[in-house]
């Protein structure tokens, strides 16, 4: 009896265990867990601890609320010009309600991906292939609002949606390739002539500037060489004048020695010489820079005598 009591205890506890097991829940941070009341949705628990009650309660799902990222393999397109091309696309989705996303729609990314797939091709098949190529921001702008539009009653929100790969047929690969070598060769060619051009004119400028500065520089000393001559006569010109002053002075000095002799005493002839030799050095010795010596000193002795002569007659 003691043994079957024993045994009969432990069953309890395992069961209780068992029990408390089954009922005890922990909710990750950013997840949901919902519960099922026999067979019906009753509750959602968040992040955290909860009770649960065994065998009448269960957890139906586990819904996560971060961002995900599903990336769907290429889906063949045409284009408005009949070109098969093929797109894969990342959609960035997140769910908002885990209810009606567990019990509005059995499998979302498939939804998701067939309907991302049937709204691509009415949309490349409004563009040409080289609108395709360069229009990206506009078709995934219009991919996002119709995916997020169709989401919205399954408990999810489309954040964004990216063209990865457009990839076209080889010939027309091809195509483009040697499109784009001829577009290159043609830059390289407008490039090198309007570089030889820029150079040309360049030069040229160049050219002219350097000869309106040699005529500039022409036209300054034909000045200048003008103003040195033209300062050169005005020179010699009062040198000239400086010399007829003080040759007319050195007269005068000269007359008024002989008045002066005459008046004082009768000059005779070594007189009148020692005079003119004296008025000639008080001209030597002037501040002029020439000095000119008069070629009648000769005759100025004669014209003394001559003076001698009549200066007797009117004394007598």
């Amino acid at each position: 009896m003691e043994l079957a009591g024993i045994i009969s205890i432990g069953v309890i506890i395992l069961f209780v265990v068992f029990l408390l097991a089954f009922s005890i829940r922990i909710v990750r941070q950013s997840e949901v867990y919902l519960i099922e009341r026999l067979g019906k949705y009753h509750r959602q628990l968040e992040s955290g601890i909860h009770i649960v009650i065994p065998f009448v309660e269960r957890v139906s799902a586990k819904k996560s609320l971060r961002e995900k990222v599903v990336d769907f393999p290429p889906q063949a397109m045409i284009t408005r010009d009949n070109v098969s091309i093929q797109i894969d696309t990342v959609v960035f989705y997140q769910v908002t309600d885990p209810v009606r996303n567990e019990y509005e729609i059995s499998n979302p990314l498939s939804a998701i991906s067939n309907l991302s797939a049937t709204t691509l091709r009415n949309l490349v098949g409004e563009l040409d292939l080289d609108e395709t190529l360069t229009s990206r921001d506009t078709v995934n702008t219009k991919l996002r609002t119709v995916l997020d539009q169709a989401t919205d009653k399954w408990g999810m929100k489309v954040n964004r949606v990216e063209i990865r790969n457009i990839i076209p047929p080889a010939d027309i690969q091809n195509a483009m390739e040697r499109q784009m070598q001829a577009e290159r060769l043609r830059r390289e060619a407008v490039l090198n002539a309007q570089g030889e051009k820029e150079s040309k004119v360049l030069r040229a400028e160049g050219e002219k500037q350097s000869k309106v500065l040699e005529a500039e520089g022409e036209r300054l000393s034909q000045v200048e060489r003008a103003r040195g001559d033209k300062e050169s006569q005005i020179l010699r010109a009062e040198g000239e004048a400086e010399a007829i002053k003080q040759l007319a002075e050195a007269k005068a000095q000269a007359e008024q020695v002989v008045l002066e002799a005459w008046k004082t005493a009768s000059p005779t002839k070594e007189m009148v010489q020692l005079r003119s030799m004296e008025a000639l050095e008080k001209v030597a010795q002037g501040q002029s820079s020439k000095l000119v010596i008069p070629t009648e000193a000769a005759s100025l002795l004669g014209l003394v005598e001559s003076v001698k002569g009549a200066m007797k007659d009117n004394k007598e």
